[in-house]
């Protein structure tokens, strides 16, 4: 695997959540530097060194409604 991609959206609470599209890895933290830090070590902890994706890619969501 070359790339693994991420799902990050604000909490509910607050701070940043990312979730990976197609594995079972979860985390959030209070900033968006925090999240990308333990993205990273959530990758290598879920993966073995010769599996690891090279590429890990965030993909910022943000749902804004708009009153008309």
């Amino acid at each position: 695997m070359s790339e693994i991609v991420f799902l990050v959206e604000d909490a509910p609470e607050a701070g940043v959540a990312a979730r990976a599209l197609g594995h079972s890895i979860f985390t959030e933290a209070d900033t968006y530097e925090e999240l990308r830090h333990l993205v990273r070590d959530a990758v290598q902890c879920h993966f073995d060194e010769p599996d690891r994706p090279k590429v890990i890619r965030l993909h910022y969501v943000k749902d804004e409604v708009l009153a008309v």
